[in-house]
């Protein structure tokens, strides 16, 4: 307790300095698995992307972050070993901070799009190993972990190649590619529709404790499908019919109609991504704060000030500015070639397996659906379409996360521990 009320300023002072590190590397990794396809498919480009995701992710994070928010992270480890040595958790916290940021700064370096989620479990489980002990690990939540490494690919992937499959069937590989795509684009219109408010309603605004159950959520992303069909079928008429022209003509027409697509999903995901996933980077430096306001009081949830929010939106679009290009590139173009109809299925297919995952209660990562997703688009096109040098390096960087993680925030930990003990 003594060492809490003796150094409490500068603990925070450093929490906020390792959480805007953090949220900066969100938003250097992690915000490009929403734009990448966007900017691969040629339908936004680098500039905009960053422009767009910027205002969404922000918004995201500033409205519709939590404001309570688990500072053990998934209940992670139990931390009632320590509540008599408060600063235990306050070197752990902030080991687990800095740990994690520096593993998505060098995944960012590289291009790796790696799970933010699984950098800050693995670096909070490395704390829990050396600063409470070896049995203070949930360790069937680390066995979760694991398997949606596997789990999250394959469902995303299988989601992605089932829709791809169904639009080259229906429009791209039929003798008048452009007819087809006035009489089906309306269906995918509905979907777009349907699957971003869905993802919206139950990911992007839980926080802000609307009463709306997963039925009423359901009832309301129909009707607002049917809302984005009607405005875009009069859009969809303006692209003319004409049988004559070659088919590579009629192709580049057909991609015009699902780019704004893209655009559409691309913000509604950065939205979601905003308000799920700041959280990675304010949920320990929430514990700090609370544990210094409240003089070393061990707490499972803590309150959220409105300026940690400010903070954690601002560090995920300084990341994203700087550094989200790398990753967004890896996604978009080094995979597999995308064209806007390949990124409209990648994407919708990606929002549609994290809703249903959700909802389920599987283990699984966004990163990983969103990967996942864009070697199913490839797929689709024969295995040959994909580089599978990058996604060999992608799935080794995977592995890694959980493992490097763990060790720097133990290194981390012991550090903090002999400077300020």
């Amino acid at each position: 307790m003594e060492i809490i009320h003796q150094y409490g300023a500068i603990f925070l002072i450093i929490a906020i300095v390792f959480g805007l590190f953090m949220t900066w590397g969100i938003g250097a990794n992690d915000v490009a698995n929403a734009l990448g396809t966007s900017v691969g498919s040629g339908a936004l480009n680098v500039k905009t992307a960053i422009a767009v995701a910027a205002i969404f992710e922000f918004l995201g994070a500033l409205l519709a972050g939590q404001h309570v928010t688990r500072t053990i992270r998934k209940g992670i480890i139990d931390p009632g070993g320590i509540e008599s040595t408060p600063e235990v958790l306050v070197y752990g916290m902030l080991a687990a901070l800095l740990a994690a940021a520096i593993w998505l700064l060098i995944a960012s370096i590289k291009g790796w799009p790696v799970s933010t989620t699984h950098s800050i479990v693995g670096a909070i489980v490395g704390f829990g190993i050396v600063g409470i002990g070896f049995d203070s690990v949930q360790w069937s939540k680390i066995g979760s972990i694991v398997a949606s490494w596997v789990v999250s690919p394959v469902l995303g992937g299988a989601a992605a190649f089932v829709l791809m499959m169904s639009l080259q069937r229906l429009i791209l590989d039929t003798p008048t590619p452009l007819r087809n795509a006035h009489k089906w684009a309306p269906v995918y219109l509905f979907l777009v529709g349907f699957v971003v408010s869905l993802v919206t309603l139950i990911k992007g605004l839980k926080h802000l404790k609307l009463e709306l159950d997963f039925t009423g959520s359901l009832i309301l992303s129909v009707l607002i499908g049917l809302a984005v069909l009607a405005v875009g079928k009069a859009r969809i008429r303006r692209v003319g019919v004409d049988d004559t022209t070659d088919q590579v003509s009629q192709h580049e027409r057909v991609e015009k109609i699902f780019a704004p697509m893209i655009i559409f999903t691309a913000c509604a995901m950065a939205f979601a991504h905003g308000s799920n996933d700041v959280a990675n980077g304010i949920g320990p430096l929430a514990a700090v704060y609370g544990l210094v306001q409240s003089g070393g009081e061990v707490a499972q949830k803590s309150a959220v000030p409105i300026w940690i929010l400010v903070l954690g939106g601002a560090g995920i679009v300084l990341g994203l500015a700087t550094y989200g290009y790398r990753v967004m590139q890896t996604i978009g173009r080094k995979i597999t070639d995308l064209t806007p109809t390949r990124a409209f299925c990648a994407t919708i297919s990606a929002a549609l397996t994290v809703i249903l995952a959700s909802r389920i209660g599987l283990p699984v990562s966004t990163t990983h659906i969103a990967v996942g997703a864009v070697i199913g688009v490839g797929l689709a096109r024969g295995i040959a379409a994909l580089n599978l040098a990058v996604v060999t390096r992608i799935i080794v960087s995977w592995i890694t996360t959980l493992p490097v993680a763990g060790v720097l925030a133990a290194i981390i930990f012991f550090t903090l521990k002999g400077i300020f003990s």
